[in-house]
């Protein structure tokens, strides 16, 4: 056993280095910016860069990814964030062994101690499955997070070329609390080139989605922000649970006061008053001024959450959440991903899971499914891109996202190999360093077993199944009745005569059922791709036009 353990710790500690994006306060002064070294000591000791005296880490150069990407962007150095994170740093830390952090000063995920060498067990689960008390808590720190300012990191308001301000000598840097430094993340990563003064800005760049790396950013992004609550509550075992969303019907089951928040009685746009979510206010909506003045999104909270689930009825497609079998169907899939590897490919899991493709791998233009339909049917902030972490659903649609993905790299066995080196969107390639995480964290290191590498496991029971993945410990749902079940023992001629019957009227339900549905797809399908949500203006998970002129980002 004891030989177990030690193989066991020696592949967590050859996993990736936790980073924090955007930039440790330690480093955004004007001579860190301008030296392009961020390499702190974890004592505050001169001369001990990222723990070197006592063998944490070194500092070094950073490689930035120079590989071709796809033909969605056609710039070359207009945007702070190509080859990142050169524009501003071109040193960091490269932490030793299980240590972690900007500093070297922490551990890797899943070890704590003085020499970080002790296991502890982060386990996501099922909200839906957990305790009362354990929901409490769990909402609790969510809104801890929001009111509590970053320990670590502060975020730059201005782009490059006015980071140092009008003066040259103070930084355009501020304080963000914890959660609304999530949403930040994910909007820098899906804002618009700013291209100058009177030019329009372009919109055909995406580091989080609609390539290979949708599924590596947004495992990382839920990486760091577990890791922030960990510290901020003292808890090294919090882990952040999920949302089962391939239930089908319309139905958002954690839409309740106790839990992410119930319809409002008042306003069917808004969450119920009765829910502590309904006092949150968004970042980042200020697109306009972003792309017209070059500025960047700040800290500044304005409108509050807006959520109708399934309440888009001009798009009845984007009324009910993803079924059972979609997740069956794109596990199934062998390929991580295809050429031109972009919201177009087919037959690629990482299309499918991220939604513009069918479950079962063709790509249809009209399609939403999985990933991208659970955004959609919350019909509101949780469906546009750039402001969908807002809404705190998305942490629980995302750690659900990626416990499909793990389960998939499990059953494939998938290596490092199957990611995309080159030729992806740019960002998206297997060594891009993810925009904007600090230090920098590549697309690979986040493509690899969770549990195994990343020290976190989920516990979930996948449709079909009558056993946990042999990471999981044990499932909490309810068993799924199987053909074999109903074989299992000799019928009655009574019973028989049953059965069948009923069988002849679930047959021809089935078939009223597929004639009505092929009859409302033909006449919706011309128009529901482009159809807006709750009227507003911003990009979101559905347009299909994105691919000409983007706006934000679609989820």
């Amino acid at each position: 056993m004891d030989s177990v353990w030690r193989a066991a710790l020696l592949v967590v500690t050859l996993g990736a280095t936790l980073t924090l994006a955007q930039f440790p306060r330690e480093c955004v002064t004007p001579e860190g910016l301008r030296s392009g070294q961020c390499c702190p000591s974890p004592t505050g000791v001169v001369g001990d860069e990222c723990g070197s005296s006592t063998g944490r880490g070194q500092c070094v150069s950073i490689a930035a990814d120079n590989r071709r990407h796809g033909p969605q962007y056609p710039y070359s150095g207009r945007d702070d964030r190509e080859r990142w994170p050169l524009r501003f740093f071109n040193r960091t830390c490269q932490c030793n062994g299980n240590f972690s952090g900007y500093d070297c000063g922490r551990c890797r995920h899943g070890l704590t101690g003085p020499n970080c060498d002790q296991r502890i067990s982060v386990v996501r689960r099922n909200l839906m499955q957990m305790s009362g008390t354990e929901k409490q808590a769990f909402v609790r720190a969510l809104d801890q997070a929001k009111r509590t300012v970053h320990p670590d990191i502060v975020i730059c308001t201005r782009r490059y070329q006015e980071i140092l301000g009008p003066d040259g000598n103070t930084p355009q840097f501020e304080n963000i609390t914890i959660y609304n430094y999530f949403v930040w993340s994910h909007y820098y990563s899906v804002s618009k080139t700013y291209l100058g003064q009177g030019q329009t800005s372009f919109g055909g760049v995406d580091f989080s989605h609609e390539g290979p790396g949708f599924v590596t950013w947004h495992r990382f992004h839920l990486l760091q922000l577990e890791r922030d609550m960990q510290d901020m509550l003292g808890d090294p075992t919090f882990a952040l649970p999920y949302w089962n969303f391939a239930i089908g019907g319309s139905d958002c089951d954690i839409c309740t006061d106790d839990l992410l928040g119930a319809r409002s009685s008042f306003d069917i746009n808004s969450i119920s008053a009765n829910s502590v979510f309904s006092q949150w206010r968004v970042i980042c909506e200020s697109v306009d001024d972003y792309d017209t003045l070059g500025t960047v999104c700040n800290s500044t909270e304005t409108s509050p959450i807006r959520r109708n689930p399934a309440g888009n009825v001009a798009r009845p497609m984007v009324q009910r959440l993803p079924e059972p079998q979609d997740v069956l169907d794109c596990l199934e899939l062998n390929t991580f991903d295809t050429p031109p590897y972009y919201s177009t490919s087919s037959e690629s899991f990482r299309n499918s899971i991220e939604g513009y493709s069918a479950p079962q791998g063709p790509y249809d233009p009209v399609i939403r499914s999985l990933h991208n339909l659970a955004h959609l049917f919350l019909n509101g902030t949780g469906g546009q891109t750039h402001l969908s972490p807002n809404d705190p659903i998305f942490v629980l649609l995302h750690t659900f996202t990626d416990a499909i993905f793990d389960e998939w790299l499990s059953r494939h066995q998938a290596g490092e190999a199957l990611y995309p080196e080159e030729n992806a969107p740019i960002g998206h390639n297997r060594r891009f360093n993810m925009v904007p995480f600090w230090p920098p964290v590549t697309n690979a290191e986040m493509f690899v077993s969770a549990p195994e590498n990343l020290g976190y496991s989920y516990e979930v029971q996948w449709p079909g199944l009558k056993h946990t993945n042999k990471y999981f410990r044990k499932s909490y749902e309810r068993p799924l009745l199987t053909l074999s079940s109903f074989v299992a023992r000799a019928y009655t001629l009574s019973e028989i005569i049953t059965i069948a019957i009923v069988s002849s009227v679930l047959v021809v339900a089935l078939v009223g059922g597929v004639i009505a549905c092929a009859v409302r797809a033909r006449s919706y399908r011309s128009a529901e791709a482009l159809e807006p949500l709750l009227g507003e203006t911003f990009r979101r998970y559905s347009e299909d036009d994105r691919r000409f002129d983007k706006s934000q980002s679609v989820v």
